[in-house]
C-alpha cells in the first residue's frame, strides 16, 4: 500500500510539473502568450514610403503618393456576414463579391489568416465614405499604400516601375512580402528593391469577439515602427539624359555617356523612349510591353547588340600591338581596299598604293589597314590559327566585350566575341582561316556589342588601359557606394604604352576625317565614326567620342538604327552631349534642332513592310481612289 501511495505521489508530482510548465509557457512567456491571443489580436501592417530617387545633382526624379486598398482576412467572414449591406457600401454586386472571394480562397498558397487585397485604388472620397461604416465588417480593413510619383517625363528605361508581387516573387522572401505588396519590376526599382522598399511597421491590437479594437496589445511592446526606404542618388545627369532622349525622338537606337574616371553612367538613353508616368496606367504599361514592333521596353542601350563597325578598329590595332603582330609604326598599303583572290573589301581612305600608318588609318578609317592587321593577328601562329584568334579574344574579353559587364542594372547582353571553338562549331574544325573571318577586323563579321560596351571600350582608350565597371547608383542614403566591383579599376591585357597612337588617330578623325563637320572650339574631341551593315535595311549610324583631349571627363557612344552612316546622326549626337556636359550649354543650336527634328519612321516602316513581304504576310493597302472606283463600278 505504501508503495502504491509513493507511485501515485510521483505521478501527481509529474502532472503538477507539466501543468505548471504549460501555464508558464502560455501565460508567463510573451512569445507563447502572443500566439495564444492570435484569435483576439488584430495585426495592422503599416507600409513604408518607398525611397526617393535623385539624379547626380540632387534633382528629384521619383517620389511617392498614396492609394487606398481594402484588405480582407478570409477567416473572419462568418456565416452571419452581411453580404448585401457590404456590397451596397462598396457599390459592387454580390456576384462580384463572390468572384473576388473565390479567387482568393482558391489560390494555391491560400492562408485563412493572411490579409489579401480585395479592392484596389480606392479614391479618397470612397475611402472617407467606407471608413464611417467599415467597423461593421471587421473582416475588412483599409490599407494606405505608397505609390510612385514620377517628377520627370524621361529616363523611364532607367527608373523602371513597380507592380504587385506575384506568388513566385513572394516565395523569394515570404518573411517580408505578402499578397498585394508592390515590388520593383524593372530598372533601378528592380535592382535596388531591398534598399528602396523600407521596413514595414506593425501594430498589434486587442480586439473583442466582434473584432472591434479595444486597445493595444502589451502597450505596444511587440509593435514595430515603420521605416522608409533609402534614398538613391543616381549617377545620371538628368539634363544630359533629357537631351539624349530628345535627340532620339522618332528614331530607334541608344546613347550612352560615361565618366571614364569613375565608370558612372551620365546618360543611358534608349529609343523609342518611355515617359515613366506611362507605367502608372496598367493599360498603357501593357501596351508598351506588348509592342513587338518598336519594342520600347527593350533597353537598346543595355540589351541590343550590333556589329560595332569601324568604331572597333582601334581595338583591333591595340590587340595587334599587344600580341606583337604589328607595331605603332606599322604600315600597310591600301589597294582601294583589301584584296585576296576574288575577295575585295572596298575602301575610301584616299591613300592608295602607298604605305599608310596607324594614325592616318584611324583618321581616314582605312578598311584595308585593319583587315590586314586582323589577318596578321589570326595567323600569329601559321601552324595553328586558333592560337592567335583565342589570344585576341582574351584581350577583347579584358575590355568587357563578349561577357556580362556586371553593372547594377537588371538587364544586359554579352554580345559576341568569336573564338576558335566558336568557328569550329560554326564552320567545322580546320575549315575556317583568317580570310573567311577577315571582317572581324573592321567590327563586322561575327562581332556584336551593346552600346554600353562600346562606351566602355572607349573609356578604356581614354584611360590608356583600364576601366571602372559602369554603374547607375552614386549614393545610397547619402553614403557613396563602396562595392569593389565599381570602385576598383579593372586592367585590360593591353600595355598603356600602345594607347597614345590610338588617341592621335582619333583626333585625326576630327581634323582630316569624317567628323570635321561637327568640331567645336571650346574643347578638343577625339572620336571614331562607324557604319554597321544591316541586312534588313539601311546601315546603322555609330560613333564613339572622348572629350576633352587632355583630361577626359566624358566618353559617349551612340547608335541610330538605319541611320545610314556614322557622321549623319550618331556623331553629331555624341558631340552635342559632350558639349552640354562640359560647358553646360549648347551653342550649335542649328545642329541640335537638326538632330531633334530628324525622323526615321519612314525608314522603319519600309523595313517592316520588306520583312512582311519576305514572310509572305504583306497585304497591299487599298487606295481610296481605287475603292471609290470599285464602288462606282458596282453601282453601274
Amino acid at each position: 500500500m505504501k508503495k502504491l501511495v509513493i507511485i501515485y505521489g510521483i505521478i501527481f508530482f509529474i502532472v503538477c510539473l507539466f501543468i505548471a510548465r504549460l501555464a508558464y509557457l502560455q501565460l508567463g512567456t510573451d512569445r507563447y502568450q502572443l500566439n495564444a491571443f492570435n484569435t483576439s489580436i488584430k495585426q495592422e501592417i503599416i507600409y513604408p514610403n518607398r525611397g526617393d530617387i535623385l539624379d547626380r545633382k540632387g534633382k528629384l526624379l521619383v517620389s511617392n503618393t498614396y492609394s487606398y486598398e481594402l484588405n480582407v482576412i478570409p477567416k473572419h467572414i462568418t456565416d452571419s456576414f452581411d453580404t448585401i449591406g457590404f456590397t451596397t457600401l462598396l457599390g459592387i454586386t454580390k456576384h462580384q463579391f463572390d468572384s473576388i472571394i473565390f479567387s482568393i480562397t482558391s489560390a494555391p498558397d491560400y492562408k485563412r489568416m493572411t490579409p489579401y487585397p480585395f479592392l484596389k485604388s480606392i479614391s479618397r472620397e470612397n475611402f472617407a465614405r467606407m471608413q464611417e461604416r467599415l467597423y461593421l465588417y471587421p473582416a475588412f480593413s483599409i490599407v494606405k499604400r505608397p505609390e510612385r510619383k514620377y517628377m520627370v517625363n524621361s529616363a523611364g528605361n532607367i527608373l523602371g516601375y513597380i507592380n504587385e508581387a506575384n506568388p513566385a516573387y513572394i516565395k523569394t522572401d515570404s518573411n517580408y512580402y505578402q499578397p498585394g505588396d508592390l515590388v520593383g519590376i524593372s530598372g533601378v526599382e528592380k535592382s535596388y528593391e531591398k534598399e528602396l522598399r523600407g521596413i514595414k511597421g506593425v501594430k498589434n491590437h486587442i480586439v473583442d469577439i466582434h473584432m472591434n479594437v479595444v486597445g493595444p496589445y502589451k502597450n505596444g511592446e511587440y509593435d514595430r515602427p515603420v521605416k522608409s526606404g533609402k534614398t538613391l542618388m543616381l549617377t545620371i545627369d538628368y539634363d544630359l539624359q533629357k537631351l539624349a532622349e530628345d535627340m532620339l525622338q522618332n528614331k530607334r537606337g541608344a546613347i550612352v555617356a560615361l565618366d571614364p574616371n569613375t565608370g558612372e553612367i551620365l546618360a543611358l538613353a534608349s529609343a523609342p523612349t518611355i515617359n515613366p508616368s506611362d507605367f502608372l496606367n496598367s493599360a498603357t504599361r501593357n501596351a508598351l510591353i506588348q509592342d513587338s514592333i518598336s519594342k520600347p521596353t527593350f533597353d537598346r542601350a543595355l540589351q541590343a547588340t550590333y556589329p560595332p563597325g569601324s568604331t572597333f578598329k582601334m581595338v583591333t590595332a591595340l590587340a595587334g600591338m599587344q600580341m606583337g603582330t604589328m607595331k605603332p609604326e606599322t604600315t600597310y598599303v591600301c589597294k582601294h581596299g583589301f584584296r585576296y583572290g576574288r575577295m575585295r573589301i572596298a575602301c575610301h581612305c584616299g591613300l592608295y598604293y602607298a604605305p599608310q600608318g596607324l594614325e592616318r588609318a584611324i583618321g581616314k578609317s582605312c578598311n584595308n589597314y585593319f583587315s590586314e592587321a586582323f589577318r596578321d593577328i589570326v595567323r600569329k601562329d601559321s601552324a595553328d590559327y586558333s592560337v592567335g584568334l583565342n589570344q585576341w579574344a582574351s584581350i577583347m574579353n579584358s575590355f568587357g566585350l563578349g561577357k556580362f559587364m556586371g553593372t547594377d542594372l537588371p538587364v544586359g547582353s554579352k554580345g559576341t566575341i568569336p573564338t576558335a571553338a566558336f568557328y569550329d562549331k560554326m564552320m567545322g574544325e580546320g575549315v575556317w582561316n583568317p580570310y573567311r573571318i577577315i571582317f572581324n577586323g573592321m567590327g563586322q563579321g561575327e562581332i556584336t556589342t551593346t552600346p554600353l560596351q562600346m562606351a566602355n571600350f572607349t573609356a578604356v582608350i581614354a584611360n590608356k588601359g583600364h576601366y571602372y565597371t559602369p554603374h547607375i547608383v552614386k549614393e545610397i542614403e547619402g553614403e557613396a557606394i563602396k562595392d569593389s566591383n565599381f570602385v576598383v579599376p579593372k586592367k585590360t591585357l593591353v600595355d598603356p604604352k600602345y594607347f597614345q597612337t590610338i588617341l592621335i588617330g582619333m583626333e585625326n578623325v576630327f581634323t582630316m576625317g569624317t567628323a570635321r563637320s561637327f568640331r567645336v572650339n571650346d574643347f578638343i574631341q577625339l572620336g571614331k565614326t562607324g557604319t554597321s551593315q544591316n541586312s534588313q535595311g539601311q546601315d546603322h549610324s555609330l560613333f564613339v567620342l572622348i572629350a576633352p583631349k587632355d583630361n577626359p571627363k566624358i566618353v559617349v557612344a551612340a547608335i541610330v538604327e538605319n541611320g545610314y552612316w556614322g557622321a549623319r546622326w550618331a556623331g553629331p549626337m555624341t558631340s552635342l552631349v559632350a558639349e552640354k556636359y562640359l560647358t553646360d550649354t549648347i551653342k550649335r543650336t542649328g545642329l541640335l534642332n537638326q538632330m531633334k527634328n530628324g525622323n526615321l519612321q519612314g525608314e522603319y516602316r519600309k523595313q517592316w513592310i520588306d520583312y512582311l513581304k519576305r514572310k509572305g504576310l504583306y497585304v497591299e493597302p487599298i487606295k481610296k481612289d481605287s475603292l471609290e472606283t470599285k464602288q462606282n463600278i458596282a453601282r453601274n
